[in-house]
C-alpha cells in the first residue's frame, strides 16, 4: 500500500471557555421564582438598585430599574442590550424576567449617599409591567421614596394603568420632592399599537391612567416615544396625543425618535420587513451610522413638540432629552 499523501488535519486544541463575570455570573446563578405561560421570573441578586447615567447623555443622574427584561415585548425596544449583558440573547427579553428583590432595602442605604439628585423610574423595562402583580418591587421602591427622600427629582415612565395602584405614594412622595409621571403612548391607532408593542396595554387605557394620576393631583403627561419615522410621526398623529393629553389632564408632553441599537435593531428590522417592507432601506441608511437619528429629523420633531406645547398649554417635564448632531435628512416629518 503506498504511502498517504495527506492525512486528516488533527483536531484544534478547545478553546478554554472563559468563566462568566460580574453581571452574567450573577445572572447565571438566578433562581426560577415562578412561570407564567412562556415567561420564566428569576431572583437577580443585585450588588446596587441605583444606576449612575453618564454626564450630558441623559436628562437625569440616575435610574431605577426594579427588573431585567419586560414582558410588553415592544418590537422596537432598545433595552434588549441589558440581556447582552448577561451574555443572553436579547430574543429573551420578554422572556426571562429577572426581578430584584432587594431593591428596596438596597434603595434605602443609596439615597443616604446623594442629594439634590434627578432619578428616573423604568428607562430599560416598565416598572408595572405583569411582574409588578406578582412581586411588587416598584411600589416597595415608591415606600422607601416615601419614607426618606427629601429634595430629591424623581420621574417614572410607563406604558400600564398599574401606576394608579400607587397614588397614594405618589401623593406622599410629592409633599417633599419633585415628581411627574409620564405614560409612553407612541400611537393612538389600536391595530398599529398593538402590531407594535404585542403585549402592552391599548393607548386610550394609557391616557385614563393619566385622567386618575391627574384628578389625584399628580403631575403628569405623556411621552411620545419613540417616534418612527414615517410609522408614527405623521403631525396630525402627534398632535391627536398631544390634544388628548390635555383632555385627559395632562400637564406635559416630550417626544423622543427612535432610539436603535444593534441588540434592538436584530429584532425590529424583521418585522420591519415583513410589516413595512418599502421603509426597510431608509432604516438601514438611517442607523447605519449608530444607534441615533441625527440632525434635522430631531431637530424638526423637537420643533413640532415646541409648538404643540404652546398651542396646548403644556409644557416639559423637567428635562427634555437632548438631541443630537447633524447628519442629512432622511426622514421627512
Amino acid at each position: 500500500m503506498e504511502p498517504a499523501l495527506f492525512d486528516l488535519a488533527p483536531d484544534p486544541p478547545a478553546t478554554p471557555k472563559q468563566p462568566l463575570a460580574g453581571i452574567a455570573r450573577l445572572a447565571a446563578s438566578s433562581a426560577c421564582i415562578g412561570v407564567r405561560r412562556d415567561v420564566e421570573y428569576l431572583s437577580l441578586p443585585a450588588r446596587s438598585i441605583l444606576n449612575r447615567c453618564g454626564a450630558g447623555r441623559m436628562p437625569f443622574g440616575y435610574s431605577i430599574n426594579p427588573y431585567r427584561g419586560c414582558e410588553f415585548g415592544c418590537r422596537y425596544c432598545y433595552a434588549r442590550y441589558t440581556h447582552q449583558y448577561m451574555e443572553l440573547d436579547g430574543r429573551l427579553f420578554e422572556q426571562r424576567i429577572y426581578a430584584k428583590l432587594g431593591a428596596a432595602d438596597l434603595l434605602r442605604a443609596e439615597l443616604r449617599k446623594i442629594a439634590r439628585a434627578e432619578i428616573a423610574i423604568g428607562t430599560a423595562g416598565d416598572p408595572y409591567q405583569p411582574a409588578e402583580r406578582r412581586f411588587g418591587l416598584t411600589r416597595r421602591i415608591l415606600e422607601v421614596i416615601a419614607e426618606t427622600a427629601e429634595g430629591l427629582q424623581f420621574g417614572l415612565v410607563t406604558k400600564s394603568g398599574l401606576v394608579t395602584r400607587d397614588l397614594d405614594l405618589f401623593t406622599e412622595i410629592g409633599r417633599r420632592n419633585s415628581l411627574h409621571v409620564s405614560l409612553s403612548i407612541t400611537t393612538m391607532r389600536p391595530e398599529l399599537a398593538r402590531a407594535l408593542e404585542p403585549r402592552a396595554p391599548r393607548p386610550d387605557l394609557r391616557l385614563a391612567a393619566v385622567r386618575r394620576l391627574a384628578e389625584a393631583g399628580i403631575a403628569t403627561g405623556v411621552f411620545i416615544a419613540p417616534v418612527l419615522p414615517l410609522i408614527t410621526d405623521h403631525p396630525a398623529d402627534i398632535e391627536e396625543i398631544a390634544r388628548r393629553t390635555v383632555e385627559a389632564g395632562g400637564r406635559h408632553i416630550l417626544a423622543n425618535p427612535l432610539f436603535l441599537p444593534p441588540s434592538a435593531q436584530k429584532q425590529f428590522f424583521p418585522f420591519l420587513e415583513k410589516e413595512f417592507p418599502r421603509l426597510v432601506e431608509r432604516y438601514r441608511k438611517g442607523y447605519e451610522r449608530g444607534a441615533f437619528l441625527r440632525g434635522e429629523y430631531p431637530n424638526r420633531l423637537k420643533q413640532l413638540v415646541e409648538r404643540l406645547r404652546e398651542k396646548y398649554g403644556l409644557r416639559a417635564p423637567s428635562h427634555d432629552y437632548p438631541f443630537n448632531p447633524a447628519q442629512p435628512l432622511l426622514f421627512q416629518l
